[in-house]
């Protein structure tokens, strides 16, 4: 069955949003949602929720957020890591397109500013035995990745740098990024270092908020609203648990693999071409360098050029994170809903950052030591081919 995103809300992301409970934070997020999609909850058939529990510090948060959410429908609790945001948005959409429902909502909140231990929770992503003990988290792999691309592809810190300014720039114009500041290639480069070589301003931050997305079967979606995003593809892949496993920190091939299998099935034949703008989740500035690499949007050693010749900025031809991306917003559990629902509002044409003539749209998540990863592509058409 076909699907379509109809409504998509999100919250203003801070480091602290002291002004809202968890519930009202759901709430704030999914009123948005269903004004945007001109819906009300009573046309919630199934809820797709979304958290990482120890970012919130809260057992089982959906049961505070029960009210907000509607949880006295069916319902399924997603947490998956990084992807959660986006494991939990194809859960709404699987619901609809296996035909047992014909509107289903995900929603995600995460609030981290309450969460006095967020680094240690993310050193037990890595394996027990072997690699916990020596204290690694994201911002270690990150800069793995960092160091290794740099010594294979000849990359400078200038380089990973514009990535930083491209996104400060884009999410200015985004009234829910967390961080919104006007910065130059010389501002990152002289902020501290946080884990070599990776600087201040090259590192995401800790975000509030929430998200919700509602989808809808082609028969409702037609009645919704004219400009609905078709979801017409989507995947997940997971690599290796162990660090130790990876061949080559310089080049994501699992996001490779898990790129090619998305396009194939979708009808992508040349992604710069059938692919308007990308919505990646990039934490760190290098990763968005690799992941432009592997999904075919760059060669291999090229994407580190790309923020610095305006090839991924808004007007360029691979428009990058418009929003503003994971750099400048971070709620963990619902990052991966966010990068979901800016691809669909791309695609109808309704962003606050809007690209020129989008059709087309990818989102994308990534979790784990590096090792998870979910893709999904968004267009005004049914189908692409």
């Amino acid at each position: 069955m076909r699907v379509a995103v109809v409504g998509f809300g999100q919250t203003p992301f801070r480091t602290k949003r002291k002004d809202k409970t968890h519930p009202e934070l759901a709430f704030e997020a999914i009123n948005v949602a269903l004004e945007h999609a001109g819906l009300d909850m009573k046309d919630i058939e199934a809820v797709a929720y979304g958290s990482m529990d120890p970012f919130d510090g809260i057992y089982c948060p959906e049961r505070w957020d029960a009210t907000a959410c509607g949880l006295e429908k069916p319902v399924m609790k997603i947490s998956t890591g990084g992807t959660t945001g986006m494991t939990t948005a194809l859960a709404a959409y699987e619901h609809v397109a296996s035909g047992l429902f014909d509107v289903a909502m995900a929603v995600c909140v995460q609030r981290v500013g309450e969460c006095v231990d967020a680094q240690p929770v993310l050193n037990t992503a890595v394996d027990p035995i072997y690699e916990r003990h020596s204290g690694l988290g994201a911002i270690h792999v990150a800069a793995f990745q960092a160091t290794a691309y740099m010594a294979k592809y000849g990359a400078t810190e200038e380089d990973l740098a514009w990535v930083s300014v491209k996104d400060h720039k884009n999410a200015l114009k985004n009234p829910c990024a967390h961080i919104r500041m006007d910065i130059s290639v010389e501002d990152v480069l002289n902020s501290r270092v946080v884990c070599s070589p990776l600087k201040l301003l090259e590192c995401c931050p800790r975000s509030d908020g929430a998200a919700a997305v509602i989808f809808a079967s082609e028969d409702v979606a037609k009645k919704v609203r004219d400009n609905p995003a078709w979801v017409v593809g989507e995947t997940t892949i997971s690599d290796s648990y162990y660090l130790g496993d990876r061949p080559d920190f310089a080049d994501w091939d699992s996001l490779a693999i898990a790129g090619r299998r998305l396009f194939r099935t979708a009808g992508v034949e040349n992604p710069v071409k059938d692919i308007d703008v990308a919505e990646l989740y990039s934490p760190f500035t290098i990763q968005e360098i690799l992941e432009l690499e592997a999904l075919g949007f760059a060669e291999k050693g090229k994407g580190k050029d790309f923020a610095k010749e305006g090839i991924t900025f808004p007007d360029g031809e691979m428009s990058t994170n418009p929003s503003g991306g994971v750099l400048c917003t971070n709620p963990i559990g619902a990052t991966g809903l966010v990068r979901f629902g800016e691809a669909a509002l791309q695609v109808m044409g309704e962003a606050e950052n809007q690209v020129d003539g989008v059709e087309v749209a990818l989102s994308h998540a990534w979790g784990g030591t590096l090792q998870f990863h979910t893709l999904a592509l968004l267009s005004s058409r049914k189908k692409l081919r």
